[in-house]
Order: C-alpha cells, then sequence, then structure tokens
C-alpha cells in the first residue's frame, strides 16, 4: 500500500510534504531539520512510516508508534528553539487484517521566527523548499526576524544621509504625476523617508539617482512565440536603477515593442494598443510596490510572448495564501509588503492609497471578450501579471487544452492528462509543468512520469539537461 492511497491526493515531497522511513537516532539533526525548514517557511507535514523513495507504506505496529512519537517529541523539545506549533496524528491502515499506523506530524509556520536547530552546541536555520530542506540564506534569516516584528525591508533605518539634491529624479517624477503638487521635506519626514537626525529608510535609499544595487533589478524579454521554449528570443534586458527609472525602463521597453491595431467604422476609426496605458503602468506599479525586497539575487521579470504580456514580481502576496489563477481581479485583497514604497508612490499619484489599482486594469479590459481577459496567480515565491495583447485575435493560447482523446497511458499515472492539455499548445520546460501541477521537480517525476511519457510516445522532447521541454505529440493525442 502507497501514501497515495490512503490521502486521496498527491503525496509527492515537496514544499509541504516529507516522508520518512523511520526516525534515524544515529542521525538526528537529519531529519529534526526539516521540521525547523517547515516551521520557518509556510509549515508541511513529515509523514514517518513511509519509504521516502516509493511512498510505500511502511508503518509501525501500535507500542512502537507510540515511542516513536516519544522519541519525536524529546528531540524537538532538546534541538529546536523555539519550539514550533505541530501537531501529531497516528493513520491506521491495514495490511492481511493487521493494523499498523503511520505517524503524520503537521508543523505549522511559526509565530516567532526563525526556529533555530541547535545540535551539537552549533546553531543552524534551515529553510524548507520544494521538496527539499537546505540551510536559509542571510536574506531569508533577515526576512524571518524582520516579519516576526511585522517590519518591512523599506522601512528599515540605512547608514546614508538625506540629501535633497539626491533625488533629482523622484522630484521629476512627482512633479509629472502629482498635477502640479510638490514634494516637500516635511511629507517626506512624515512617511518615513528620513528620520529626525537625517538618516534615510532603506526603501529612500532605492528613489536615489545614482542607486545601482541589484535591489531593483529588472528583466526584460521578448519572445517571437507563445512560451520561453519559443523558436527565437527577441531580445533580453537587464536594468538596475533608482525604483522611477526602473518603472520607466520596464513601460518603454513595452511600449517601444508591442503591437498596435486599427479597427474602421462607418465614419471613424479606433486605434488599439496591444496593452491599454493604464492598465500597463498599473501593472509595473504594482510589482514595484509589492516586491520582496528581502530577497537578493531575484528580478522583476517581464515577458513578452505572441499573444500575452506577464509581469512576475519576486514574493508571493504579502500576508496572503498561494492563490491559484483568477480572473477576478478585484477580489484580490493585496496587502502592502513595503509601506515607504507604497507610500511614496501614492504621494507621487500613481499608486491609488485605497489598493485598487486591479479595478483600473479590470475597467481597462472591460469591453474585451472572454480570450482576453487579464488574470492572475501566485506561488510561494512570486506573483504574476497577465495582460493578454488586445491585437491578438486568438486571446492567450498557452492555457491547457481540454478534451483530449487518447488511448491510455501504459504504466500511467494520474498527472498524465494534466500534462498532455498543458503541453498540447505549446512546448513546456519540466519547472513550468511542475509548477501547474503544484508537484515537486524532482528526479522520480523526471524519469517515472515524464520519461514514461516519452518512451511511450505521448510527449515529445527537446534540449538536454534541465533545459529540455516537452510537447504533447498530436500523431497519439488529439482533440475530442
Amino acid at each position: 500500500m502507497f501514501l497515495e492511497q490512503i490521502l486521496n491526493g498527491n503525496a509527492f515531497e515537496s514544499k509541504e510534504i516529507e516522508c520518512k522511513q523511520f526516525l534515524n537516532r544515529d542521525d538526528i539533526e537529519g531529519w529534526i531539520k526539516t521540521i525547523a525548514g517547515f516551521a520557518n517557511a509556510d509549515g508541511g507535514t513529515m509523514y514517518i512510516g513511509v519509504d521516502d523513495k516509493t511512498n510505500k507504506l511502511i508503518g509501525f505496529e501500535r507500542k512502537q508508534a507510540d515511542s516513536e512519537r516519544n522519541y519525536f517529541n524529546n528531540q524537538v523539545n532538546e534541538h529546536l528553539s523555539p519550539r514550533p506549533p505541530y501537531k501529531i496524528d497516528f493513520i491506521s491502515y491495514k495490511i492481511r487484517e493487521k493494523e499498523l499506523f503511520i505517524i503524520a506530524v503537521k508543523v505549522e509556520k511559526s509565530p516567532v521566527r526563525p526556529v533555530i536547530v541547535k545540535f551539537r552546541n552549533v546553531p543552524s536555520i534551515y529553510m524548507r523548499r520544494e521538496g527539499f530542506t537546505n540551510g536559509a540564506t542571510y536574506e531569508e534569516i533577515i526576512e524571518m526576524s524582520i516579519s516576526s516584528q511585522n517590519k518591512s525591508f523599506d522601512t528599515l533605518m540605512s547608514d546614508q544621509r538625506y540629501i535633497r539634491d539626491n533625488f533629482s529624479k523622484l522630484f521629476r517624477f512627482h512633479d509629472e504625476h502629482s498635477k502640479g503638487k510638490k514634494l516637500t521635506d516635511k511629507a517626506l519626514t512624515s512617511l518615513g523617508f528620513f528620520d529626525e537626525n537625517g538618516i534615510l529608510a532603506n526603501g529612500a535609499v532605492m528613489f536615489s539617482d545614482d542607486y545601482k544595487d541589484n535591489k531593483t533589478e529588472v528583466q526584460c524579454s521578448a519572445f517571437s512565440g507563445f512560451n520561453k521554449g519559443s523558436e527565437r528570443i527577441v531580445t533580453v534586458n537587464k536594468f538596475t536603477g533608482c525604483l522611477t527609472d526602473t518603472i520607466e525602463y520596464m513601460q518603454d521597453f513595452i511600449t517601444q515593442r508591442m503591437n498596435h491595431t486599427m479597427v474602421k467604422k462607418a465614419s471613424s476609426r479606433i486605434n488599439i494598443d496591444a496593452y491599454p496605458a493604464r492598465a500597463l503602468f498599473e501593472g509595473l506599479i504594482n510589482a514595484v510596490a509589492h516586491r520582496d525586497y528581502f530577497l537578493d539575487g531575484t528580478q522583476i521579470q517581464v515577458d513578452m510572448f505572441r499573444d500575452r504580456l506577464e509581469i512576475s514580481s519576486p514574493g508571493s502576496f504579502f500576508q496572503s495564501t498561494k492563490i491559484e489563477k483568477t480572473y477576478d481581479l478585484s477580489s484580490i485583497m493585496s496587502k502592502r509588503r513595503n509601506e515607504l514604497i507604497c507610500g511614496i508612490l501614492v504621494s507621487c499619484n500613481v499608486m491609488e492609497a485605497a489598493g485598487t489599482g486591479f479595478d483600473k486594469i479590470v475597467e481597462d479590459y472591460s469591453k474585451a471578450d472572454e480570450k482576453h481577459r487579464p488574470y492572475i496567480y501566485s506561488t510561494s515565491d512570486h506573483f504574476t501579471l497577465v495582460l493578454p495583447d488586445l491585437t491578438y485575435d486568438g486571446g492567450v493560447e498557452a492555457e491547457p487544452t481540454e478534451n483530449l482523446v487518447y488511448v491510455p497511458v501504459p504504466n500511467g499515472s494520474k498527472y498524465d492528462e494534466k500534462i498532455l492539455s498543458f503541453c498540447y499548445n505549446n512546448a513546456k520546460a519540466t519547472a513550468e509543468i511542475t509548477e501547474y501541477l503544484g508537484v515537486s521537480d524532482s528526479s522520480y517525476f523526471r524519469s517515472k512520469i515524464l520519461g514514461n511519457l516519452v518512451k511511450n510516445d505521448y510527449l515529445a522532447i527537446s534540449g538536454e539537461g534541465r533545459t529540455k521541454y516537452y510537447k504533447t505529440n498530436h500523431k497519439n493525442v488529439g482533440l475530442g
């Protein structure tokens, strides 16, 4: 019997799931770090008594299970600080009328982070990621500590002093958008731009004229096709500068490359841009305003495809759960991650104080058909706004295809139909497939799931290593 059979759902090791045959007494740190990683991330469940390679149930008799639970509690009390919130459940099943148990340890996100592993007098901090637990990065440790205090990166104080002449670009940006109002030092002080000693906040530094750190990095790309596996990448540009320059750079990149068309009427004509100007600007402002600036080595990603524009920003929605793909943008309550940056953008009249920017996007697309509706989704590490190209009649092409017709895959899995649907129109990278399915990008998934579809000619493959792309073989899979 396998874990999937008693859970009735996905049991791949992922950010939220880990399996252990037993609690290794000779390598306590090897498993207890996973509990700390869950508590430092978004929580998760460790199943004890399950083979971690096959998900086959090993199980314990009742007395063994009780002993394993007691051992677990003792080691957590000894080696983790603070003690993370968790609950232990016994899940029973029968093999030939014999009752066995696996242990489910459900760990919650700790309200006080980081949770530290203290082993042999050496403190360590771990973070749970997709299917793995590794040492937390410097930025993640800072973010955990600050979030426990309800502080944001942009409001922390820097070591730089305010000099008004160093912010000419901010004042010019403000003048262009604020309908004649002036941005005074008094207003900046009230926003927390600098303190009574003239020391700038981190967010203020990112508005300075000569700012060049990678906290503001963006990458803008244009593709000839419908996805990143397209035959030709038209251009890839990176830019780092102050926040106002970043906004203007992204806007210029898109407007210089986007399509335009015209609709003739009886006595007039209507000019149509690929992306309505206000919707585009709101999308870019949203990406800058809600980016997670604790995450170094990341960037805002602007990707132009034949049928759509994708604007992705590092960090999931602040203090929010993951959001599946949704067209109902008006219902999304995006809480502010960066109070100072948002305050400046509101002062510049480019952001709504009430957080109604998504409403403007919906309004700009209100006359478009169902195929051209903007949508948004978020994962654990980024959120993405998708604006359909109004000059492309087909709408967003990179969508899963339904009503597939094919002979069942030999030794197939429950993911086969979703994969074949997702890859039917366009080649997809493994990372795109696993993100769509919500499973970890593991060697098991590549070899047993994707490999089986390739072996049986349901998927065609191109590329090498981790740059492989998969596309549904239309000879064996058709549409109903």
